[in-house]
């Protein structure tokens, strides 16, 4: 055999050992999919059992501006199944000048004669005003939630985006599945941390809608404008669902993301604290206990996910994905040039956090993982020999293209099967977006297939953007370098701003520098006929 043959053969081995350990994953993760989110999930057991033996939850939701339904999403904490009683509601967000703020004096207004619910806001916070002496990192949402955390009452914590909506049944089959609970009385091995599985679903207008409310334009620049949610959806709803799931099923690593996760303080709480876990340093006392630990780390979700797993915690089992149940996410007008900076973002923040996993990605996409099976199939002498495959290069083009065909008909299938939204509990309170097969239809081919083509092709542009030629990313309004140990400092304009210094937005846009070590030094914001600097609190609504 030509010493070119031999090179090829060699090359096709890996290739083909790693395309076929994608396609086993990906098929585990479809078979998982269709199996459990075929049929709405049983009835949750813990909101039957008695008050004195259930667990109190307190549910977090941090908030940054208008979302999409918003309102709708924050009320669906409210309609839980769950005992009222023992749901503690918090709503944080960073500013009375949030424009989300409104809303949250809506939901406050309206659920508080029922439910235990508090909005705390963090500007007013007096730990974060250095009244007591101590700083935290420059982490947006740990900031926000920190005093909501603090002041948590009972052990289960349950932090939950403000721009997902969940149905009636979750936050009981959250507790069942981390407790334990089976029907009949009987109990399983607890688990440490619980999540769901995310679902995006675009709520974008149709073109000839959008038509009438705005000025005509070009097909190009309405697709550039407003593509963006499809293809966030697209993503969520195929190659995400289906390694989350098969990641999940394996169980060899922690594969979480921040939109819906519960846990015990208590477990955060001493784990956090390097007298009790010999993963941490001793230098790690610094940097407080419970979610303010991670309060200078940018991907805070897997960080506590990943201690979790990884700390020494007899009795429990470690992760749990709560199967069947989403949460959902409704995007809307969101450009395509948005759907690359968060995926940017994304890739950016975990980079340093799961290595591995990030350089290999290319890997695990259609276009690179069919092309490196159909260079095996046409290469190795077993394929020729066994099959007749021809070892050309229209040999190779022709397997790449069945290949891809292959793979878009099993995301079609998932991507139906998911967006029919069969496990959700439908009431009169379900918005018009979480109803599935029972509202609007899923995305005819014609659109579909555009907008996957459309996202398998920017997948490597982004991931080489996103890994290879940076390190920044913009979150929340503000600008962070990630650096390799995890931990993020904030930017001001280019340049690095000390760990002790916060950097906000003025009223005009312009950037204002504050010292958190000198609170005399800040602008007080202005609470007319509230509380004090000295005395600030966040409302608190109760129903006794």
């Amino acid at each position: 055999m030509p010493v070119m043959d031999n090179r090829a053969v060699y090359a096709a081995v890996p290739a083909l050992i790693w395309s076929s350990f994608v396609y086993v994953v990906q098929s585990v993760g479809i078979i998982m999919l269709f199996r459990y989110y075929s049929s709405p999930p049983r009835k949750p057991i813990s909101p039957d059992l008695p008050k004195d033996q259930l667990p109190h939850i307190t549910i977090i939701r941090p908030v940054k501006s208008l979302e999409p339904e918003l309102y709708s999403c924050l009320a669906a904490t409210f309609r839980q199944s769950y005992p009222a009683s023992h749901l503690h509601i918090s709503l944080c967000v960073s500013s009375e000048d949030d424009p989300a703020y409104p809303v949250l004096e809506r939901i406050v207004e309206d659920f508080s004669p029922t439910h235990d619910v508090r909005l705390f806001v963090e500007e007013y916070d007096p730990l974060l005003s250095s009244l007591d002496g101590t700083n935290l990192g420059p982490n947006p949402k740990i900031r926000n939630i920190s005093r909501a955390y603090r002041e948590a009452k009972g052990d289960l914590i349950w932090i939950i985006d403000c721009n997902v909506w969940i149905s009636r049944g979750v936050a009981g089959r959250m507790v069942d599945r981390l407790m334990g609970f089976l029907p009949n009385g009987k109990r399983t091995t607890p688990f440490r941390f619980v999540h769901h599985m995310p679902l995006v679903v675009d709520i974008t207008p149709g073109a000839e809608a959008a038509g009438k409310a705005q000025a005509p334009e070009s097909l190009w620049k309405r697709v550039l404008r407003t593509a963006g949610g499809g293809l966030d959806a697209m993503f969520f709803t195929t190659t995400h669902a289906k390694f989350y799931g098969a990641i999940n099923t394996v169980g060899v690593a922690p594969c979480i993301i921040g939109k819906s996760n519960m846990f015990r303080k208590s477990h955060l709480d001493k784990y956090t604290n390097p007298a009790h876990n010999r993963n941490l340093s001793p230098t790690s006392h610094s940097r407080g206990t419970g979610v303010d630990f991670f309060s200078s780390n940018i991907c805070e979700d897997h960080l506590i996910g990943d201690l979790l797993w990884k700390a020494d915690i007899p009795g429990y089992r470690k992760h749990g994905l709560v199967w069947g149940d989403i949460c959902i996410q409704p995007v809307c007008g969101v450009s395509v040039a948005a759907y690359a900076g968060r995926r940017v973002r994304w890739l950016r923040a975990r980079k340093w956090t799961v290595l591995l996993a990030t350089l290999v990605e290319p890997g695990v996409e259609s276009l690179l993982c069919n092309a490196l099976f159909a260079y095996a199939a046409t290469r190795l002498p077993f394929f020729n020999h066994v099959f007749g495959i021809p070892r050309t290069w229209s040999a190779t083009v022709a397997g790449w293209t069945l290949g891809v065909s292959i793979w878009a008909a099993c995301d079609r299938a998932v991507y139906r099967r998911l967006h029919r939204l069969l496990t959700v509990e439908v009431d009169e309170d379900t918005p018009a977006f979480a109803r599935g097969s029972h509202g609007s239809e899923s995305m005819p081919l014609r659109e579909w297939l555009p907008t996957w083509l459309g996202r398998e092709f920017l997948a490597f542009p982004i991931w080489t953007w996103a890994v290879l030629l940076g390190s920044t990313i913009s979150w929340r309004g503000k600008t962070f370098k990630v650096r390799t140990d995890m931990s993020v400092v904030a930017l001001d304009d280019g340049a690095l701003v000390r760990q002790n210094t916060s950097v906000n937005e003025g009223d005009d846009g312009s950037v204002v520098e504050t010292d958190d070590r000198h609170p005399e030094m800040q602008v007080t914001p202005q609470w007319e006929g509230r509380p004090t600097a000295k005395k600030r609190k966040s409302r608190g609504f109760d129903s006794s």
